[in-house]
């Protein structure tokens, strides 16, 4: 980079990942204020003046057979992004999470341009499965930034490029997610309120709305009422709609942010899909049963392939299994009642839960700085040649 701003190629293909991209840019503009972005983007980076290629929306596939089905597309939109960085020749390209899209990016730039720094905003989770991804990384990444705080020492382990935990984005809403003095009372108050949360995605629904019923209407034969709150996307409202319909207990449907965030800080215990959502209870305090169902094929693959001590964010960030969890078969609507019932009540199950939420501050550094400050900060060293070089 001269003395004029830099020019900076992003590459993000989901809604997360725009929510990332856009919070990165505005962190770079704060210290940049003539910097360029260039390459794709959702809604919001385009809000800050980035011109997306083309939506991206129409990578948003789902499932192996509609993959195959749109892979000519997929391809021809890989080669799209990565010839328009090349042409650009930015001071530094930055790939937003969906590795299986921004990765092949990166491979063909690193290419063409060697000399060009690869910054990975998300790593993808080699301590999970796929560990033989990290050290591969290092022939097209300079520079991993983690939103998980164990993912440094996971890359070092394992061969992989530099990484650099900058914190997760919910670290900047943590505030929304703590209640006040009325909402910390309402949470000792009868009846209780009980998050029900089968997941954000369709599948995810599909799969776990008759369970997460059955489930509550058993929890409430044997404990009585709860006032059950069940968040959503405003993008599935109508499908939870039509799931809860027929629930006997049917709850009341939140879909703004702004509702969720309300129930999360007045909420008693939850019952909760696996997913970035047991983050968010952990912030907010919130004792959770968590369950999750799979198809037959997703199960036999995640058995051979996924080394970790437990499927759930929070236990995974906290370093234990602090929230209990029932995967396939395990999870009926008895045996989550019997972990779930005691999270309503004062017990040890729901104040050990309490205790390890509470070291969460320390272990995310919540408060010490922004991750998105954090990862402008190395992205615009390696604009001004700071950043480590290739090994």
């Amino acid at each position: 980079m001269t003395n004029e701003a830099p020019t900076i190629a992003v590459i993000a293909t989901e809604a997360s990942g725009d929510r990332l991209g856009a919070a990165l840019m505005r962190s770079v503009l704060a210290r940049e204020p003539g910097t360029r972005f260039v390459g794709l983007g959702g809604h919001d980076m385009e809000a800050l003046g980035l011109k997306s290629l083309f939506p991206i929306g129409e990578l948003a596939i789902i499932g192996i057979t509609a993959i195959l089905a749109r892979l000519p597309t997929l391809l021809r939109h890989i080669r799209e992004a990565a010839d328009s960085v090349i042409a650009q020749k930015p001071d530094v390209l930055v790939i937003i999470d969906s590795p299986e899209f921004t990765h092949r990016v990166a491979k063909r730039v690193r290419k063409a341009l060697p000399a060009l720094p690869v910054v990975d905003y998300v790593s993808p989770s080699v301590w999970a499965w796929r560990p033989g991804r990290a050290r591969a990384m290092r022939a097209y990444v300079d520079h991993v930034l983690a939103l998980l705080p164990f993912e440094p020492e996971a890359h070092q382990k394992l061969g992989g490029p530099e990484c650099t935990y900058v914190g997760h984005p919910l670290a900047e809403e943590a505030f929304r997610l703590r209640p006040g003095p009325t909402e910390a009372a309402r949470r000792d108050e009868k009846p209780p309120v009980l998050l029900v949360l089968p997941g954000s995605r369709g599948g995810e629904l599909k799969r776990h709305a008759a369970l997460f019923g059955e489930t509550l209407a058993t929890l409430v034969d044997r404990l009585g009422a709860v006032e059950a709150v069940l968040p959503t996307p405003p993008h599935l409202l109508d499908r939870v709609r039509t799931a809860v319909a027929s629930w006997p207990v049917v709850p009341r449907i939140v879909a703004t942010p702004e509702e969720k965030w309300a129930a999360f800080r007045q909420a008693r215990a939850a019952l909760a899909a696996s997913g970035t959502v047991t983050l968010e209870l952990a912030l907010a305090g919130v004792p959770t049963m968590v369950a999750y169902k799979v198809s037959p094929i997703e199960e036999a693959i995640g058995r051979m392939t996924i080394k970790v001590p437990s499927i759930v964010l929070a236990n995974l960030v906290l370093g234990e299994n602090a929230m209990p969890e029932l995967i396939q078969r395990r999870a009926t609507p008895d045996a989550l009642v019997q972990e779930l019932a005691p999270l309503l009540g004062d017990t040890p199950a729901r104040n050990r839960q309490v205790a390890a939420f509470a070291r969460l501050d320390d272990v995310m550094e919540i408060g010490i700085a922004k991750p998105s400050e954090r990862a402008a900060d190395i992205v615009l060293s390696f604009c001004r040649g700071e950043g480590r070089a290739r090994a």
